[in-house]
């Protein structure tokens, strides 16, 4: 079954398509298929998530799958949020040759914001944080019955970035059982223990019992 991933976040696709791997699915980016961005003018992760979803399933003409997920600091009522691909404000596309480029360009902005806001936050006590997944998946573009999946990974930021791997607030945000920094770990870890793996277990039993996958 093909299911469309409403991004074009290659990162965010290689992430799922690992999870995922052992469904009968071949899930590919919407850009692959010339589908735009959706809009996400929504405050809560699922509203942008079922939003973005229905987009690629419309222009699909199938199912669709999408993710909205973020950073929530408690010292900061829970920003970034949902604003948190673009915290520092969106870099123009003359920031860098290619989308990635600018990608990891806008990722270290928003961890230098993040850090700014957090300069009167020094405990650890003050930095706890979550990364949030919100997975949404429809049928087709009017599904009244969309698969909606939650998942959080607690943590707290670091005063300081660590780690290379990864991509976001993975270098910022500390996961005290681990010992380490998201950006620390290997793709093996954090695909086992993260905000997006927690969403896609739930994921896979609402497909597996409501989809028949």
């Amino acid at each position: 079954m093909r299911l469309v991933l409403a991004s074009n976040n290659a990162k965010k696709l290689k992430e799922l398509r690992a999870l995922l791997h052992d469904l009968p699915l071949a899930l590919v980016a919407q850009g692959e298929l010339g589908i735009a961005e959706a809009e996400e003018p929504h405050l809560t992760f699922i509203e942008n998530a079922l939003a973005k979803a229905r987009h690629a399933a419309a222009a699909c003409g199938g199912a669709a799958i999408a993710d909205d997920s973020g950073l929530c600091v408690d010292a900061l009522g829970g920003a970034p949020g949902v604003v948190s691909s673009h915290y520092a404000g969106e870099l123009p596309a003359s920031a860098a040759a290619d989308r990635e480029a600018r990608r990891a360009l806008q990722d270290a902005a928003n961890n230098t914001r993040l850090l700014q806001a957090l300069q009167g936050h020094p405990e650890p006590a003050s930095r706890r944080a979550a990364f949030v997944s919100t997975l949404v998946a429809v049928r087709h573009a009017q599904d009244p019955q969309p698969l909606v999946a939650v998942g959080r990974w607690p943590g707290q930021i670091l005063a300081a970035p660590r780690g290379a791997e990864g991509f976001g607030y993975d270098p910022l945000m500390f996961i005290p059982e681990l010992g380490h920094t998201v950006a620390e770990l290997p793709a093996e870890v954090k695909n086992v223990h993260s905000h997006r793996a927690r969403a896609v277990a739930q994921l896979r039993t609402l497909l597996q019992e409501a989809w028949g996958l």
